[in-house]
């Protein structure tokens, strides 16, 4: 499957994959205890962590999609990140997001969100796409709902207790 490196463009946002020159603002991100807080994962540590990050993520040579970098159109500043990931315990594709904070209420993660999904549903023609959020990350499941998925349940992964979310292809229509 050929990597799809650059997504969906929206009103305000540009999607592509992830240089080693973003290491600085993709640190930032995931270095952000309040980031980090619904994640699950351990903050970054280090710029050169993030850089390694960046350099070593195989989605995108091994599903052809994965997480992009979200830009700002007018600026070409990187915000966060938005894209599909395929979770091999589950065998399914998950939609996620992160932002920085200064950007967090201005839906941005719907917009990218909105187009995340439509390029799964269009382009990589996925029967289903979920999304799995903590339970008391009220912001993101407001995101979820308003894209359209619905809950349908609780889903251990990777050690922790989430809400699971989906929406089916047939189901999707344009935010």
């Amino acid at each position: 499957m050929k990597p799809h490196l650059t997504g969906p463009t929206t009103p305000r946002l540009l999607h592509r994959a992830m240089t080693p020159d973003d290491a600085p603002t993709f640190f930032a991100l995931n270095s952000n205890p309040e980031v980090m807080r619904y994640t699950g994962e351990p903050p970054l540590e280090s710029v050169e962590q993030a850089r390694r990050a960046i350099i070593e993520y195989p989605d995108f040579t091994t599903h052809g999609y994965g997480r992009w970098g979200c830009f700002l159109r007018e600026t070409g500043r990187l915000i966060g990140f938005c894209g599909l990931k395929h979770l091999d315990d589950l065998g399914e594709v998950d939609l996620g997001y992160r932002f920085l904070p200064e950007h967090w209420g201005r839906g941005y993660a719907t917009e990218a969100g909105a187009a995340t999904l439509a390029f799964g549903f269009e382009t990589l023609e996925l029967p289903r796409i979920i999304a799995l959020v903590l339970p008391d990350n009220a912001a993101s499941i407001r995101v979820l709902e308003k894209l359209g998925l619905r809950f349908v349940g609780k889903e251990r992964c990777e050690g922790l207790d989430a809400f699971r979310y989906e929406i089916d292809r047939s189901d999707h229509s344009p935010v």
